[in-house]
């Protein structure tokens, strides 16, 4: 297979149109899709939610000549590339390419922000900014448990234990919102008012307590955990459906 052929398997679990359709919906900028070409057949895939010196260094030992991340290996402008520090020439050197799948795995109908509410117990959920076929961010689902006994299921099965709680941890939480990433700002609160918690990562310090001031209960999360789980499950589709090609993935304990 190409580079050109994986990109469009890949597509056929989270299109690049629903990044588009993400950013004309709520502003903002992304850059999904094909970062780094390569020439010929692709050998093997890594994936791996960052873009790092790890992961380079593992396409090299087994053989891979295409990486996979989710967050986009080039996002800010780049001014200067150093071989010591900079993952991406040191892909470009070794004959790797790179394909990165950001907000369009994030609002994959079973992308990495469903998988956030699916984790945390969610049944049934209600896309916040809804792109239609059950694709979209953000997620308002019920439940009926404690703040703590919540913490304890994201800690099992996101395996992590870098959880903090804002509110009390025996408060009862009928309704949640839930953002993969650093979702939660001031415009979601007011957007999702009508629940008891809101689960995040990267939370600001005014939106927390913002939050409270409102009643609410926040759960600030890790970035990394809060989209490993997901992507995690996106790997294990895309280890199936090109099977004829090597794939692993590479974690990050550390960022756990």
């Amino acid at each position: 297979m190409t580079l050109q052929e994986v990109l469009k398997t890949l597509e056929e679990y989270a299109p690049l149109e629903l990044s588009d359709k993400l950013v004309q919906k709520m502003g903002g900028y992304d850059n999904s899709g094909i970062i780094a070409q390569v020439k010929g057949d692709i050998t093997g895939i890594v994936f791996t939610l960052d873009l790092t010196d790890i992961s380079v260094q593992k396409a090299i030992e087994t053989g891979a000549n295409l990486i996979v991340t989710h967050h986009p290996a080039i996002y800010a402008p780049i001014k200067n590339l150093d071989y010591d520090s900079n993952a991406l020439l040191k892909c470009l050197n070794a004959g790797i390419g790179v394909i990165s799948m950001h907000l369009n795995l994030d609002c994959a109908k079973e992308g990495i922000d469903y998988y956030l509410a699916k984790g945390l117990g969610a049944v049934k959920t209600q896309i916040v900014h809804d792109l239609g076929n059950g694709e979209g961010y953000g997620r308002v689902f019920e439940t009926d448990v404690t703040l703590q006994s919540l913490k304890e299921k994201y800690i099992e099965t996101f395996s992590t234990d870098k959880v903090m709680i804002f509110g009390s941890p025996s408060k009862q939480i009928e309704r949640v919102a839930s953002f993969c990433g650093s979702g939660l700002d001031e415009g979601e609160l007011e957007a999702v008012s009508g629940v008891d918690l809101y689960v995040s990562s990267d939370i600001k310090h005014h939106v927390i307590l913002n939050a409270l001031k409102r009643g609410k209960s926040v759960m600030q999360v890790t970035h990394y955990s809060s989209e490993m789980y997901g992507f995690k499950h996106f790997f294990k589709w895309a280890n199936k459906k090109l099977s004829e090609i090597n794939t692993v993935i590479v974690e990050n304990d550390y960022m756990l």
